[in-house]
């Protein structure tokens, strides 16, 4: 077993490390899915650093705060030459006569992180936060493949602490931006917003699912003394951790300059953003002598490049609707090319930012992309504005229903207030039938929009009712086409409440939370009946979410909305539950720490949810109790810390139900 873990580490290495590969997809499938079966033959062998263990456990319910051991302070930066040689000058100064050398590397524009490998097992990930405490984000870190949870060969410290970014790679981004807009889903703005709102996600299984990556640049803590980080990180690179292939040691400031001209050149290629090149003293004694201000390092500097501008000039601004009926308005102008791509149009994400720009149609703006990646106005060049140049007006109604307008609780965004909005309308048709809502076939944005133009689809609810010579007689749709349509259709009538929940478009109510309120209430009927205070006291539900929930089950159109899908036969419950007295935990959330003697950390798990309770992995004021077995981790203590139960394996047995 151990042979095949470790073998499955080498080829995690070779593809993440050294970006070359021996095996196929399918033949590394098979490795994993051999160890999968053997783990579960003998899951007291299964260890915490194998390959299957990335994405254990249930979602959290939020984030501790740790302490890094060595500050996690920002880089000063620069965006010209001189000052770089100034940075040169003072180092020199301060050095004296030491000779020293330079690493320079990509700035990758990702998430900072810190990572503590404690006898060569990854034990703590933590987000730079203050710069002096972050949040501990192990279990999602956990999930992301390029991260191995074991350092590879000999030679480790017992301690070490690797300094990094996690990143989202920018065809895995464009990929899942693809599949949103698919979906009928707001794309991402960035590929570094979307992995810090990814890394922050309560259920590390969306973050396995995102595909992002890490890279490390740098080092905290060591317990190991050493002489220069180039030569630390060649090492780390040899262990299994991705270290910048582009990362060169410079023996002068002009070696220097001419690799950060390298890298403007060839920036454009990489698989990543970056924004810069970092040149920092080599030596870590020097670096340590050097030492730092309250904020910056004084022996790095971040050179950044300038962002990649265009002018153009701006024709037209029309407003889209979205399915929550924000609208949006979007500057379209002649065409320009930016960063690889011809751009044409570009959000402006609300009248306020127009207010902002002071622009008017017929300017000449100026256009980068954020990112390098979303397109967007960023100003105008007043001395260019033609004397014709026309005033862009706030919409005083629904640009495509013509309906009343109103201001989000934020009053940044203009919201239409018609649900029936046909704009709107589309938008949740698109949404529901998403593979991660209804999941339903066929149904895809084209055939959407003629369904609504045609007014055979108003509601969630007429797409159950649609007849076979309707639906044949729409554009390139023939009759096996609508055969196959219609059985997706109503193959979706039993995706089960969760999966409608959030189909509904409830604001703040994704997938996973959905879920939850499933759990707990059991149904439609049950989450609509259930008071803001009852859905809050779920763990994972806060008062935003809970009050949005019991708006939408208030509203008129969310009535409606519910009793069309029961009147065509959709799902709305779960399988019959257990009686009360049948299901010992019933609604309890329950957290397991240690080690047990008669049950595997699984089995313990799977015991609790067939018990009616919820297996989770953190302690918080909503935990019921939490079972601790031998070696307790930090669990114990901040049961302790909040005044939540804590038994033993023995009283655990006994909730259970079980005979001792």
């Amino acid at each position: 077993m151990e042979q095949l873990r470790a073998e499955i580490r080498r080829h995690d290495i070779l593809y993440y490390v050294e970006a070359r590969t021996e095996i196929s997809d399918r033949q590394y499938d098979a490795l994993m899915n051999d160890l999968k079966a053997l783990e579960a033959k003998r899951p007291e062998l299964v260890t915490g650093d194998s390959p299957t263990q990335r994405v254990a456990g249930e979602p959290v319910d939020g984030f501790v705060s740790v302490t890094h051991a060595e500050p996690m302070l920002s880089i000063d930066n620069t965006y010209n030459a001189d000052d770089l040689r100034e940075f040169d000058t003072r180092v020199r100064k301060a050095l004296g006569k030491t000779m020293f050398h330079y690493l320079v590397d990509p700035k990758i524009d990702g998430v900072a992180i810190s990572m503590r490998y404690e006898d060569g097992v990854l034990a703590l990930a933590a987000t730079r936060g203050d710069g002096r405490t972050g949040d501990d984000v192990t279990a999602n870190v956990r999930a992301i493949r390029s991260v191995p949870l074991r350092l590879s060969g000999p030679g480790y410290p017992a301690v070490l602490e690797v300094r990094g970014e996690i990143y989202w790679p920018l065809a895995a981004f464009n990929a899942y931006n693809a599949k949103r807009a698919a979906e009928g889903l707001e794309a991402f703005a960035n590929p570094r917003n979307a992995a810090a709102g990814t890394l922050k996600q309560l259920d590390a299984s969306v973050v396995a699912e995102r595909g992002l990556a890490f890279i490390a640049h740098g080092l905290g803590r060591m317990s190991q003394a050493a002489e220069r980080a180039g030569e630390v990180m060649k090492r780390l690179s040899q262990q299994g951790i991705p270290v910048s292939p582009h990362m060169k040691v410079c023996d002068d400031l002009e070696q220097a300059l001419e690799v950060i001209e390298w890298w403007l050149a060839m920036r454009a290629q990489a698989r990543y953003e970056t924004d810069g090149m970092v040149v920092k003293v080599d030596e870590l004694a020097l670096r340590d002598l050097l030492g730092a201000t309250s904020k910056h390092p004084r022996w790095c500097i971040a050179f950044k490049y300038e962002a990649e501008r265009a002018q153009t000039i701006l024709r037209q601004v029309d407003c889209q609707v979205g399915r929550l009926g924000t609208i949006t308005p979007v500057a379209h102008f002649d065409p320009v090319h930016l960063a690889g791509t011809t751009v044409t149009n570009a959000s402006l994400h609300n009248f306020d930012q127009v207010k902002r720009l002071e622009v008017r149609v017929g300017d000449t703006v100026l256009v980068e992309k954020a990112g390098e990646i979303i397109p967007q106005v960023v100003g105008v060049v007043a001395a260019k504005r033609p004397a014709g140049a026309r005033r862009i007006a706030q919409p005083r109604a629904c640009p495509v229903c013509r309906g009343g307008l109103a201001r989000d609780e934020g009053g940044v965004y203009l919201r239409c207030v018609n649900p029936e909005c046909p704009a709107q309308i589309r938008q949740r048709l698109r949404f529901f039938a998403a593979r991660n809502q209804m999941d339903i076939e066929h149904l895809g944005p084209a055939v959407i929009d003629q369904l609504v133009d045609r007014g055979l689809v108003e509601h969630f609810g007429d797409l159950y009712r649609l007849r076979k010579q309707d639906v044949a007689a729409l554009e390139r749709m023939g009759d096996k086409s609508a055969d196959n349509l219609l059985a997706a259709i109503q193959a979706s009538k039993s995706r089960g409440p969760a999966r409608l929940l959030a189909g509904l478009g409830i604001r703040h109510v994704g997938g996973r939370a959905a879920e939850v309120l499933v759990s707990r209430c059991g149904g439609i009927d049950a989450i609509a009946a259930a008071t803001v205070d009852e859905l809050t006291e779920t763990d994972e539900i806060g008062p935003v979410i809970a009050a949005s929930v019991r708006q939408f089950f208030d509203s008129k159109a969310g009535k409606a909305a519910v009793r069309r899908l029961r009147d065509v036969g959709v799902k709305m419950g779960v399988a019959k539950r257990k009686a009360a007295g049948e299901s010992p935990l019933a609604g309890m959330g329950v957290v397991v720490t240690g080690t047990l003697g008669t049950m595997s950390r699984k089995e313990a798990e799977d015991a609790i949810k067939a018990a009616g309770g919820r297996a989770i992995s953190s302690v918080s004021n909503k935990t019921a109790f939490v079972v601790v077995g031998d070696s307790p981790g930090s669990k114990a203590d901040k049961a302790a810390a909040l005044g939540v139960e804590t038994v033993d394996e023995r009283e655990f047995i006994r909730r259970l139900g079980r005979k001792k």
